[in-house]
């Protein structure tokens, strides 16, 4: 059962994410911030990994601190779910257009992070969301699951199709890198012996 539950509490926030990676991309995400909500939502969606978020953060000095917590929890469970990632494809890319935007995104659950990010937006807010937290995110993500992600902004002048995109084409990166692959058998995708 690729399943993880990771709860995270500080003075700032308290969170708690569920993951399944095989499941169909059923979605609960209730962090208070309805951008980034729906960001979540794509994200399961379009990986196929069920997803629950239960957040209450300290909304009344922003969103930073919520949106930045919930990528570190969604990143150990990850991690935690995956195992010693026998069997999985381990590598995963994609490359989407939605409208205007069309976002690339390769990644590697190498267990060693690192965040390549080439997304620009032309506008600072997304209704009230902040755009530059949308990288914090993924910084987030990034560090704590160990996924080495490169994600890049080829077109896009609205900022609302350049988010989804990015959040659409990381989760299609990391439908394939999390799949079993049948010809690996429990085998590790790795010439080390370990990820």
């Amino acid at each position: 059962m690729r399943q993880a539950e990771i709860t995270r509490t500080t003075t700032e926030t308290a969170i708690t994410v569920r993951v399944d990676l095989d499941g169909t991309g059923r979605h609960d995400c209730q962090t208070g911030v309805g951008f980034f909500d729906h960001m979540l939502d794509q994200l399961a969606r379009h990986s196929l990994i069920d997803l629950t978020v239960r957040a209450k953060g300290d909304l009344h000095i922003d969103d930073h601190h919520t949106v930045e917590d919930v990528g570190i929890a969604l990143g150990q469970a990850l991690a935690k779910a995956l195992g010693d990632k026998r069997g999985i494809r381990r590598y995963g890319h994609f490359r989407l257009a939605m409208d205007d935007a069309q976002i690339a995104c390769a990644l590697d659950l190498s267990a060693r992070p690192f965040l390549i990010w080439t997304v620009d937006f032309p506008t600072p807010k997304i209704g009230t969301f902040d755009t530059e937290l949308v990288r914090e995110f993924f910084q987030a993500l990034s560090t704590h699951g160990g996924i080495t992600l490169h994600v890049d902004r080829l077109h896009g002048f609205n900022s609302h199709h350049i988010a989804e995109a990015a959040f659409k084409s990381v989760a299609r990166a990391l439908r394939e890198a999390v799949e079993t692959d049948p010809r690996l058998g429990d085998a590790l995708p790795s010439t080390k012996g370990a990820l």
